[in-house]
């Protein structure tokens, strides 16, 4: 699913990120460790076709993303690519419905209100479904991002820290519904943190 090999990556002429070698298969978890400024952010951000790499190749479902034009990896990283960001940048002036109808037309595929639906009920929010974004708990707002980066059945999922800055019972809570939601799409997870609270829950590191 991912294969990534001498991958760098520079701003104003520093080196912020220096993959050499990292494989990760289909339908795995794994984790990328690191400080504050170590690179993971950075890292998501080039896997998910958000920032170019100084040099390297980088793989994601046998697509070289390095090599697409900028319109081709918004296409590619709409279909295929599930994001949860610390900034969760759900459009708070509509509905949730609304926010997933939208990652499902950014991804070309015909509104599914049924399939909206199914992944609302499945994190336990769909009585939200009519609410405006704005309108609900920060807690609620988390689980509306998962559900609208696993609404097209994404091959990747990218979380840049998703447990950092909640208490213990919510970690654990925002963890479970990232790897149940993973595996019911059959999709590959990566998260990146520096949390060390759910360092044991997968089997696959990198460090940086």
């Amino acid at each position: 699913m991912l294969e990534i090999r001498s991958l760098r990556h520079e701003y104003a002429g520093r080196t912020v990120l220096d993959v050499p070698s990292w494989d990760v298969g289909k339908g795995e978890s794994s984790l990328v460790l690191g400080p504050s400024g170590s690179g993971k952010t950075t890292l998501l951000n080039v896997i998910a076709g958000l920032a170019t790499p100084t040099a390297g190749t980088l793989r994601v479902a046998g697509e070289e993303i390095t090599r697409l034009s900028p319109s081709a990896r918004d296409a590619f990283r709409a279909r295929k690519v599930g994001l949860v960001l610390q900034t969760l940048h759900l459009i708070g002036v509509v509905s949730v419905r609304e926010n997933l109808r939208l990652a499902q037309r950014l991804a070309g595929s015909p509104v599914d209100d049924s399939r909206i639906d199914e992944v609302l009920a499945s994190l336990a929010v769909a009585a939200l479904a009519g609410a405006r974004a704005r309108d609900i708990s920060v807690g609620e707002a988390q689980r509306v991002a998962i559900a609208r980066a696993v609404v097209n059945r994404p091959a990747l999922i990218l979380a840049d820290e998703p447990t950092s800055a909640l208490d213990d019972a919510n970690c654990e809570k925002a963890l479970a519904l990232l790897l149940d939601q993973a595996a019911a799409c059959g999709a590959t997870l990566l998260v990146a943190t520096h949390d060390n609270r759910i360092r044991s829950r997968f089997a696959r590191r990198l460090e940086l």
